[in-house]
């Protein structure tokens, strides 16, 4: 019997890798996406084309219904639910001096309330010996200027992450959280000028900037062969910090 993973944010960057290389290790994966229907789809199709199995389900991580909506789609379409990657996020960049605080709600709303949503629906539902991953940040240990807020988010994400595995003792249940590194994707590039992309990516002993499928790699670790590593964030970073 297939195992099933539910993968928030699966409809591009770091989530879309992470639901292809889930699907190739023998997932049946239902890609969860905010509001791009034409990228969750192409997602979809990816995977199957590959011989895969998966669906497509929108929602609002932060909106309890709509998360517990795509446990119930998991479980009727797959028969339950065994991972549960959640990649989805929100990044703003802004000195704290100059923040918005309409977008610092928004930040945390999505990536701490999401978090929240979503572990407690896995708490629930996630089948003993399965496995959580939440995603972290390695700006954390770096502290960037501009990252205060995104950084304060995914601090709370850790803090749920290692609260959670030890809450779910005698399950059988790993939980852990990613942390990547600069990494190759829309929502790090976007905004960013060359010289700025060039100085952060000769900053990892490695000399560049992560991929997609670096990330990928560990989720898939996470979700498969290991079974020790528990209560952890693991920063997948090219030795940055």
């Amino acid at each position: 019997m297939a195992r099933i993973a539910i993968v928030t944010g699966g409809s591009r960057g770091i989530g879309r890798q992470s639901a292809e290389r889930l699907a190739s290790d023998g997932f049946a994966v239902v890609v969860v996406y905010g509001g791009n229907k034409d990228e969750a789809r192409a997602a979809v199709d990816a995977i199957t084309a590959g011989g895969g199995q998966a669906i497509a389900a929108q929602a609002d991580v932060a909106d309890e219904q709509a998360v517990a909506a795509v446990f119930d789609t998991a479980e009727k379409t797959f028969g339950g639910v065994d991972v549960v990657v959640h990649a989805a996020g929100a990044l703003h960049l802004a000195p704290v001096a100059e923040l918005d605080l309409d977008q610092l709600d928004r930040l945390h709303r999505t990536n701490i309330r999401g978090t929240f949503v979503v572990d407690q629906q896995a708490a629930r539902r996630v089948r003993d010996g399965g496995a959580i991953i939440n995603f972290s940040t390695s700006v954390l240990g770096l502290a960037l200027p501009g990252y205060a807020a995104y950084a304060a988010s995914k601090g709370a994400v850790e803090a749920i992450t290692l609260v959670l595995a030890r809450e779910l003792r005698g399950r059988d249940i790993t939980v852990n959280a990613v942390a990547p590194g600069p990494t190759a994707t829309a929502l790090f590039l976007d905004g960013k000028d060359e010289a700025t992309i060039a100085s952060m990516a000769a900053q990892p002993p490695l000399e560049r900037l992560g991929t997609p499928s670096d990330i990928a790699e560990v989720v898939s670790f996470l979700a498969g062969p290991a079974r020790w590593v528990n209560g952890q964030v693991l920063r997948a970073n090219g030795g940055i910090v």
